[in-house]
Formats: structure tokens, C-alpha cells, sequence
């Protein structure tokens, strides 16, 4: 395959990710890039992932990395949520949106399914598409007053016990003010975005991504009192663990990356500062998603009368 170098600005180029543990997403690499090369836009793909994908020799090699989509108008991923996540990093630090083609089960940041290959290459020859930014939150740790860690999600930052013997006894902050004490599995730390994810599974609420919010979710409290909170965009919300019992916990940021925090270890989340940008190639309405996604039942529904307005 080509090394990496420089791309002539005329040239078309977009970055493919893939999960190459699924043969689908292999198969389906290769029948993207002779598909995008018909129509003269070149596909790069990362270093650790050229040799399984066996793309054409001419194919443009690059290191992962900030780097890796520089020139690029598109980031395309093959594979399921967390592909999708991983490339989402990438996605981040370069502006470049990012469009996901769902390998998984319900792939819920995708934008289209397994089936829907030449609607995507058509739609992206033609630059059909529209881009979307999405919240994202800046994570940090500090420990004695002093920031031993900082990291970012799209989804969510979650603060759990690090063993299943003992639970984890923290106390949640709002904007400077303590609000709540008690024992469990963690906390989740989410964004509109993130709250069809772990967010949704801990109880925590459906938010429409054009809601601009923070969510507080508890895990497996044991407390009268551990429902969901849903703060301002711009409040600062915070975890501490308890240091008289000397239970560790750990730090995941959307699932993928993982830091270790000592007793009495603070983690902060605020609104993040760098957005992701999605493509978008369709316009339904989020209902529509989250029917299609998790198969909500909607028999009988009838809608609004007929030049009614809603009311």
C-alpha cells in the first residue's frame, strides 16, 4: 500500500475505519473503496488496520493519530457504536464529520445500515449530506487539589467501583454545592447524545439531541433518593470518593478508556469546549430513531387530525 503523504487539493479523499474483527466490515472495506475510487474519491485507511482490511496496493496508509483525517472531508466507519466511538477521537481533533455504517446491533450513532452501501457512496459523491455538531464533555481528576488526569467523551464518563466486593461510597456536586451521598456501582456522566447509551441503561432519561444538557445518572444506588438529573449546559458536575473506606474506582470515558482513581479522587465534567461533528443523510425526526432503533411498539397510533396544528 502507498505511504502516506501529500494529497493534491483537487483530489476527493476520505478516511475509512473498520471494525476488522467483523468479516462484514472487511467485505464491505473493500467493496467501499473500489466503489469510492469509480467515482475519483480516494480512501485512506490507519496503519494498524491496512494489512486486514486487503485493500488495493495504491491504497494511502497513514498512522493513527490527531492526524490521521487531515485533508479529508469524511471520516467513514464500518462497525457498531464503539467503532464508531474510537473514530470519533479522530473526529474530533480534526473537525472532520464523521459517518457511520452500522455492523452492530443497534448502532444508534450510525446513519445507515449494512444494506444501504450504495446509498451511502452515492450520497457522499455527491457531498449529499448534511453535518451536525454534537455535545461532547471535558472530563478531569484531580486528586489533592491537583489534576492528575484529563480526557473527554462523547457519550459518557463514568465513575465505577473498581471490585465487586464492596460498593462505592461517593458524593455527587452540582455547580460548587453538594447534593447527595450514598453507596453503589457509580455514576454516569452523560451527554444528550450519550443518553441512549449507558446513560439509558443506568434509568437515566431519553434526551433529544438538540437539547443542549448535562446528565447525572446513578448506578446501582443504595439510597431512597438516586434518581436522574438532567443540569444546565453550562453547570459543573462532580463525583468525589469517599476516602474513609479506602475503595478505589475507576474513570471510563465512552466505554473505551479507562484511568484509576484513588481514594478521595475528584472527577469533574463540564460541557466540552471541541464538538463532534456528524454526518447526517437522513432528516427523519429523532421519534422516528428511536422507534426504528429499539422497536417501540406505535400500533393504533393515528396522528393529528388533519389540518389540525397539534394543539
Amino acid at each position: 500500500m502507498a505511504v502516506a503523504g501529500a494529497t493534491p487539493m483537487s483530489e476527493r479523499t476520505v478516511l475509512l475505519l473498520a471494525h476488522t474483527g467483523r468479516p462484514a466490515a472487511v467485505e464491505m472495506a473493500g467493496k467501499l473503496v473500489t466503489a469510492l475510487r469509480a467515482a475519483d474519491v480516494r480512501a485512506r485507511v490507519l496503519e494498524g488496520e491496512s494489512a486486514e482490511l486487503g485493500l488495493p496496493l495504491d491504497t494511502e496508509v497513514v498512522p493513527e493519530g490527531p492526524g490521521a483525517a487531515e485533508g479529508c472531508e469524511l471520516i467513514i466507519v464500518l462497525g457498531g457504536d464503539g467503532t464508531l466511538l474510537r473514530g470519533a477521537d479522530t473526529a474530533r481533533s480534526s473537525g472532520v464529520p464523521i459517518l457511520g455504517v452500522n455492523l452492530g446491533h443497534v448502532g444508534f450513532l450510525a446513519e445507515a445500515e449494512r444494506d444501504d452501501l450504495d446509498y451511502v457512496v452515492e450520497r457522499v459523491v455527491d457531498r449529499d449530506y448534511e453535518v451536525e455538531d454534537r455535545m461532547t464533555i471535558d472530563v478531569l481528576v484531580r486528586t489533592d487539589g491537583r489534576v492528575r488526569h484529563c480526557d473527554w467523551a462523547l457519550n459518557e464518563a463514568s465513575v465505577e467501583k473498581a471490585s465487586r466486593e464492596r460498593m462505592l461510597e461517593t458524593v455527587l456536586e452540582v455547580d460548587g454545592r453538594p447534593l447527595s451521598s450514598f453507596g453503589g456501582d457509580g455514576v454516569v456522566l452523560a451527554t444528550p447524545t450519550g443518553s441512549t447509551a449507558y446513560a439509558f441503561s443506568a434509568g437515566g432519561p431519553v434526551v433529544w439531541p438538540e437539547v443542549e444538557a448535562l446528565l447525572m445518572v446513578p448506578i446501582s444506588a443504595h439510597t431512597l433518593f438516586a434518581k436522574p438529573l438532567v443540569a444546565s449546559p453550562h453547570s459543573v458536575l462532580a463525583v468525589e470518593l469517599l476516602s474513609a473506606n479506602g475503595q478505589q474506582g475507576v474513570l471510563w470515558c465512552d466505554g473505551g478508556r479507562s484511568f484509576d482513581l484513588p481514594p478521595g479522587a475528584r472527577v469533574e465534567v463540564r460541557r466540552g469546549k471541541v464538538p463532534v461533528r456528524l454526518a447526517r443523510l437522513h432528516k427523519a425526526p429523532f421519534t422516528d430513531r428511536l422507534v426504528a432503533k429499539f422497536a417501540l411498539p406505535v400500533t393504533g397510533w393515528r396522528g393529528a387530525p388533519e389540518g389540525s396544528d397539534g394543539a
